[in-house]
């Protein structure tokens, strides 16, 4: 079902989202109508919230199909996948929300409603600690409000939203730092601007406006960066892997059906050991992406699923140090992963270009945009 929504409708809009882009209006977001038209067809598929239990409308898979579902989203188009893979989201308010809050948004994640993480700010980059959203609780109605600004917040005008904002007042490093559930639907939250992006220009990268905003803690107050965040950029390397490993496919795609196209000198290009010779590393950095990713989530799934048992029952001894090696693997593999593979894809899409020579500096080609997105 993923491949055949990815070939037949995802991959064919890709250059029209590319051209097209999203667009700010009176504080809100318009995605491009292609952009639309895949997340209706993914929806319709049941393909959100593919990794959340059954219970809560989801597929209950493990991490890894849905790692090889990402890698074929991102194979189609790379800025889709920022967009469909910001589901992942879901997976903090599954482990750390408490059941209520996961009664009320796993399944409108599993239904189609998009989601976000919010933890930029202009101020506070890699330097997570520095952040300075303040949250401020009220208890009159127990809810919090949140004021501040928000920069670089990929698709931020998402129906729920996760937000690192500073609960605890005179902070002002990471202990400071609590995570929040913010609901569109409560409004406050305003989108100031979108950000013109070399690439991956379907996925609209936003700057928000918190005025008074609504919201719920999640999890436990001043353990928003030391533990939630983690968690959370440990799931998101991942994704940035998998777009990757699809962006290393898609130009080794593009290199591949030129390079046997193309004829020079009487015979097709692949023909010439030079153009040969790229084609044979590209190939081999990208199975080498492929493989490693699909291991590293592997670890992932062991420990979780071990996790998951602990809930329902005390773990053995050897379950335990089990449960312990396979985090500590996935901890070690995960940064290791988004690292190596996204560097592959910055190198193949150039060989790419580089296969094409001068007609892949030309807009009529598709590795220009590869380019752009792995960039």
């Amino acid at each position: 079902i993923v491949g055949e929504i990815c070939g037949e409708i995802v991959a064919p809009n890709a250059e029209d989202v590319d051209h097209e882009g999203p667009t700010v209006a009176n504080g809100r977001v318009t995605y491009a109508s292609k952009t639309k038209e895949n997340l209706d067809a993914t929806t319709k598929a049941g393909l959100m919230g593919m990794t959340m239990p059954r219970k809560y409308g989801g597929l209950n898979f493990p991490a890894v199909p849905y790692m090889i579902a990402a890698d074929m989203v991102s194979r189609a188009d790379a800025g889709f996948e920022n967009l469909w893979g910001l589901q992942d989201c879901v997976e903090t308010i599954y482990e750390f929300a408490d059941e209520d809050q996961k009664s009320r948004y796993i399944p409108r994640v599993c239904q189609g409603e998009t989601m976000s993480m919010d933890l930029t700010e202009p101020d506070a980059g890699s330097d997570l600690q520095a952040v300075m959203l303040k949250a401020t609780y009220n208890e009159k109605d127990g809810y919090w409000y949140l004021n501040g600004v928000k920069r670089f917040i990929t698709n931020g005008d998402s129906d729920l939203h996760l937000v690192l904002a500073r609960s605890e007042e005179g902070t002002r490093d990471g202990r400071g730092l609590s995570m929040f559930i913010y609901d569109k639907r409560n409004g406050g939250v305003t989108v100031r601007r979108i950000e013109n992006k070399m690439g991956i220009k379907g996925s609209p990268t936003c700057e928000l406006v918190f005025k008074n905003a609504k919201a719920e803690l999640c999890g436990d107050r001043k353990l928003g960066l030391i533990k939630y965040v983690m968690a959370l950029m440990n799931g998101a390397r991942l994704g940035i892997a998998a777009q990757s490993v699809g962006i290393s496919q898609a130009a080794y795609n593009e290199a591949l059906a030129y390079a046997k196209e193309r004829r020079q000198f009487g015979k097709a290009i692949i023909e010439f050991p030079a153009v040969a010779e790229i084609l044979s590393l590209m190939k081999a950095k990208l199975d080498a992406s492929r493989a490693l990713l699909y291991e590293t989530t592997r670890f992932v799934d062991i420990y979780k699923a071990f996790d998951d048992i602990a809930k329902e029952r005390k773990l053995t001894p050897e379950e335990r140090t089990e449960q312990k090696t396979f985090s500590k693997l996935a901890d070690s593999f995960t940064p290791l992963s988004k690292g190596m593979s996204s560097e592959f894809a910055n190198q193949n899409a150039y060989d790419c270009i580089q296969v094409h020579g001068g007609s892949g500096f030309m807009k009529d080609y598709t590795c220009e945009r590869l380019y752009r997105d792995a960039r």
